[in-house]
């Protein structure tokens, strides 16, 4: 039994977050399995040092992140899981197209309790990165550490171009307050409305990541986004970025691009020449930062072979440009399935006094009317509408009448009824890694604040601008700290919607057959009272091609297993079904999957 929070909630029991008596976490292994090889994997408890902090977390064989599993495709492996962590578990093979009942979810298999095992039997299908997690309570499980990546070394020795080494580096981040991760409840989920920000980024685990490169070399990365809820946009200036592959394969076409986008769960390959000796920094980019994920030190050697001067050669790969022929008459088809992304939000309504409307992300919006915000399309909240003082969450001694940023740290100030509401729940606004005000830009053009229609970054030939606001595209940050925090499952429901039969999340009855394919339509909606983007992803009974953005035919295909839906955007998906069995779909940010926003479908032999 754990100690009562004493944050304001006496009832409320927390997750443990001492280290006392913990053992250090490990240095990731890097593991070469063959087929038919066994693998063990532990679920521990570890303590960790990130920046200023040494913190409490979970971790698979001790290390943040958990062991690289180096497996070629097409073989099959065994991992013996046993669970040593603070709850149940299982384990998702995320992306991994294998069999039903290895899947690691509670539809696949009765859960792991704690100090008990289970095994695995782990296909390896399609080339790529590919990765592990938590599947119960995911939105504590990742956020504690629990995530590893499985490499699927290719059959096809020209699946990739050549480069001189290959390098997995997982992208996330973590919430720290008061020197250690910010608790968890036991009982429910926090953060729904937007997911958890964390403050501080980690790269392979840390927070101030050193890399070395040679003059010349080529590296392939394969970057996957483990965060529970932040979307990454990866930049490394100085050095020269070719997009090769995604999900679960090579792109249609390579492309030279300026930086890949990267939603949870996503992963993309890219492959990096570094053109001339000096300091780099990897970077993650949104409109108005830049912040460093990890520094290169590019020395002045040259690597034993060079693949400097066929870098600028884009190829075309046949498989995928075969594929589009194959594919070409569901580009135009109607959808077979057509689903709504949505949210429902109830935070309450003051009884006994007048009541004004405002928003939570744009506290300058106020209404004496419900409805919602013509900014953002965010359900206004009620309060009470006695003259409203703001005050900085932060700083509370910080006040004014007007709804304007803390002097002191640049936060936007809330209605005093809002931040009472989240009281003790001070939130630390840091990165744990510079922010480069030198390099904050304000803007689309400069900040890249749209994407193009691959769901990556900004390339070197033209390409249709998004249908909607840029700036609804994406959250790049937690705008709304303390309401967010005191959304749950109680007060905030997100909804997939089937939009044939109105059914939603769990009452979605959806049946297909090995061999089908399925064009889906996945709508997110703006009439939403909380209008926000959600990373799309199926489990393991195919994987699917991206037909269209808001009627736009995708130039570059790649199969994916997830896809970012963003704010009021229309995607079209083609789902290949290969594996029989019960298999999940669901939103990929973790609290949004721990509210409800999932379902189940069925597929026969």
């Amino acid at each position: 039994m754990h100690e009562p929070s004493s944050e304001g909630h006496a009832q409320t029991i927390e997750f443990p977050r001492e280290t006392e008596g913990l053992p250090d976490a490990r240095p990731t292994e890097i593991v070469e399995l063959a087929d038919g090889d066994e693998f063990k994997l532990e679920i521990v408890p570890v303590k960790k040092r990130i920046g200023d902090a040494t913190v409490r977390m979970l971790a698979y064989n001790g290390s943040v992140p958990g062991p690289t599993l180096k497996v070629p495709q097409g073989a099959t492996i065994m991992v013996h899981v046993t669970n040593h962590g603070d709850l149940d578990a299982t384990v998702h093979w995320h992306g991994l197209r294998l069999e039903n009942r290895y899947d690691g979810t509670h539809d696949t298999q009765a859960p792991i309790p704690v100090g008990e095992s289970f095994t695995y039997q782990v296909q390896v299908p399609d080339p790529g990165a590919f990765w592990y997690h938590p599947h119960i309570r995911e939105d504590y499980g990742q956020e504690m550490g629990l995530y590893g990546n499985i490499l699927a070394i290719p059959s096809e020795p020209d699946q990739w171009a050549p480069a001189n080494r290959e390098l997995l580096l997982t992208l996330d981040d973590i919430l720290i307050e008061g020197g250690q991760i910010a608790a968890f409840s036991e009982s429910e989920t926090t953060h729904v409305a937007m997911g958890r920000f964390g403050n501080v980024m980690l790269v392979a685990g840390e927070p101030d990541l050193a890399l070395e490169a040679k003059r010349g070399e080529v590296v392939r990365f394969y970057f996957t986004n483990t965060a529970n809820t932040r979307v990454f946009n990866v930049t490394l200036p100085g050095a020269q970025m070719k997009l090769v592959g995604a999900d679960a394969g090579h792109y249609e076409r390579e492309e030279l691009v300026n930086d890949v986008l990267l939603a949870p769960s996503e992963r993309v390959v890219v492959d990096v020449l570094f053109p001339e000796a000096g300091e780099l920094e990897l970077q993650h980019k949104t409109p108005e930062n830049t912040y460093r994920l990890a520094s290169i030190a590019v020395v002045d050697e040259q690597p034993e072979q060079s693949f400097a001067d066929d870098f600028p050669s884009l190829r075309t790969n046949r498989d995928m440009a075969e594929l589009r022929e194959h594919v070409e008459p569901f580009f135009k088809a109607p959808p077979d399935k057509s689903l709504s992304f949505t949210a429902e939000m109830d935070m309450g309504v003051p009884e006994g006094v007048d009541v004004i409307y405002v928003c939570p992300m744009h506290p300058e919006v106020v209404s004496a009317e419900p409805g919602s915000c013509p900014k953002c399309g965010m359900k206004l909240l009620a309060q009470a509408a006695e003259e409203t003082t703001y005050v900085c969450p932060m700083h509370p001694e910080v006040t004014s009448d007007k709804p304007d940023r803390c002097p002191k740290c640049g936060m936007k100030l809330l209605p005093e009824s809002v931040v009472a509401a989240g009281a003790g729940h001070g939130h630390e606004h840091h990165h744990g890694h510079e922010h480069h005000g030198e390099h904050g830009h304000h803007g689309e053009d400069e900040g890249h604040g749209h994407h193009g229609h691959h769901g990556h970054g900004d390339h070197q030939h033209g390409e249709p601008d998004h249908a909607h606001d840029a700036a609804q595209d994406i959250e790049w940050e937690d705008d709304m700290v303390e309401v967010n925090r005191m959304t749950t499952p109680a007060n905030m429901r997100w909804k997939l919607v089937d939009r044939d039969t109105g059914a939603e999340n769990a009452q979605i009855d959806w049946t297909f057959r090995v061999g089908d394919q399925v064009k889906l339509r996945l709508v997110n909606e703006m009439d939403s009272d909380h209008p926000m983007p959600h990373p799309f992803h199926v489990h393991g009974a195919g994987r699917f091609l991206i037909l269209a953005r808001d009627d736009v035919v995708e130039p570059n295909l790649v199969w994916k297993d997830t896809v970012l839906v963003r704010t009021g955007e229309t995607v079209d998906i083609l789902l290949d079904v290969t594996n029989p069995g019960r298999w999940m779909a669901h939103c990929h940010i973790a609290e949004h999957h721990e509210s409800g926003m999932m379902f189940s479908f069925n597929v026969e032999p």
